[in-house]
């Protein structure tokens, strides 16, 4: 059930950017004018626009428009690097100390799915989940918090308004491609990406946790593909540049940044190692009380039905 959950998040978020792409799509050439996607195009899309048609304009040419696309994606990520790479290293910190875990993980995962604990054994092994990532300071959310997304998201749908009601970017060409049409060329080329730079967030990721994110890694291609074939192929241009960015941005967090957070957290757990929560001993124990809570129910029971039964018979014996 839980890899269905995956499954059905992932429809939910593809659908979820569809529809607002396309509802943005219907549109026409005619700006948005309701509350919140009209102060979208006003304070965002609007002054991009007009950063992209002067780029267009001093690039010159066929492809300029093209270029002030492309340009203007990698500008706007670049302010966003910094923010995205910090926030990239929380999350490989939080991944590597959860790595650490594992043993422990593993233990609780095969105690949990044992059909003879009582509901009250269940709730302690729970617990000691709980207590294994507090000890051991882990965010449940893996380090990756709501912030850059929230950012992203205006400046993305700015960018899209740009590039969608101005007459010069969308029927633009770049290199003999046109971008007022669907282009799927671009469309593949921004679907590879996409793969290209989720392959490479799992290199040096362990086994475990390897298997638990590649469901998840599939998102952002078939986000990639579906939204691409439904609009322009100057939305797609932009998109494409945006994934070739996010492409160099992973080669950065895996390469640069992953060895530099392994060693920093060898360090860490040197000075102070990780709190052991989860033990065999402690699972021992816990089933060898569920053993002995019968017996000694029973020897219990026993002992009263005796005592009564010593009193039942002073009582016959008195006159």
């Amino acid at each position: 059930m839980k890899k269905f959950r995956k499954y059905i998040g992932l429809i939910i978020v593809c659908l979820a950017v569809m529809l607002i792409v396309t509802a943005c799509a219907q549109n026409g050439r005619k700006p948005p004018t309701d509350f919140l996607y009209g102060t979208i195009y006003k304070f965002i899309g609007k002054p991009l626009q007009n950063i992209m048609l002067y780029f267009s304009h001093v690039i010159g040419g066929e492809n300029g428009a093209g270029w002030a696309i492309i340009l203007m994606t990698f500008v706007v990520r670049m302010v966003l690097l910094p923010l995205m790479l910090n926030q990239q290293r929380k999350a490989t910190t939080q991944q590597e100390k959860m790595a650490r875990l594992q043993p422990q993980m593993k233990l609780i995962q095969e105690t949990m799915k044992r059909k003879d604990l009582t509901q009250e054994q269940q709730m302690t092994v729970a617990g000691w989940q709980r207590q294994l990532y507090s000890q051991n300071n882990i965010s449940l959310t893996g380090g990756m918090g709501c912030l850059p997304l929230i950012i992203q998201f205006p400046i993305m749908l700015g960018i899209y308004d740009a590039v969608m009601y101005s007459n010069t970017l969308a029927s633009s060409s770049f290199f003999g491609i046109s971008l007022s049409n669907r282009s799927v060329l671009v469309t593949i080329f921004a679907t590879i990406f996409a793969f290209l730079q989720g392959y490479i967030s799992l290199v040096g990721i362990p086994k475990e946790q390897k298997k638990q994110m590649q469901s998840m890694i599939l998102m952002n291609p078939i986000m990639t593909l579906f939204i691409c074939l439904s609009v322009s192929g100057s939305v797609t241009l932009y998109w494409a540049a945006g994934n070739f960015f996010s492409v160099i941005q992973q080669l950065i967090v895996t390469f640069i940044i992953m060895p530099k957070v392994k060693k920093e957290v060898d360090e860490e757990l040197k000075r102070e190692p990780m709190t052991q929560v989860a033990t065999k001993e402690k699972v021992a124990e816990l089933i060898n009380n569920q053993a002995a809570s019968p017996a000694q129910s029973e020897q219990t029971k026993e002992l009263h039905e005796n005592l009564r039964n010593r009193n039942k018979g002073k009582q016959q014996k008195r006159p």
